[in-house]
């Protein structure tokens, strides 16, 4: 019924739409992990700034919050390629070193550009 250079068109053509799929869902992915990280990275800085709003100011506490953000981070990095991303990705683990640096000597860290850098994150993980 279809001579096999037909068949192998066919094929071919089929192979290529599937390639593309593929390529596709692949950015979509990245996308949606990007976002959820975002977005986990955004609670987690919510619950950063309750513990150094507390009273007693437990700078542990902070440092373990501070470590939670620190792993969202990782596996973003290990998921997403882009540029924007990763600059995003590596001035808000800076902004966490130098608070878990202060709250490993003691000290309340300003938690102020961990919330800006997440912010950013959260920009350039989000599509528009």
């Amino acid at each position: 019924m279809f001579s096999s250079r037909t068949r192998s068109g066919v094929l071919l053509a089929a192979a290529s739409l599937s390639a593309t799929a593929l390529v596709g869902c692949g950015a979509v992915d990245k996308a949606l992990d990007c976002a959820q990280t975002a977005g986990t990275v955004a609670h987690d800085v919510q619950a950063l700034r309750h513990v150094v709003s507390k009273a007693d100011n437990r700078p542990q506490d902070a440092a373990t919050a501070l470590d939670r953000i620190s792993e969202d981070l990782k596996a973003l990095g290990d998921k997403t390629g882009g540029a924007d991303v990763g600059k995003a990705v590596d001035d808000l683990q800076k902004a966490v070193q130098n608070a878990k640096s202060a709250a490993d000597r003691g000290a309340v860290p300003d938690v102020s550009p961990v919330a800006s850098a997440a912010g950013e994150l959260t920009k350039v993980c989000t599509p528009g």
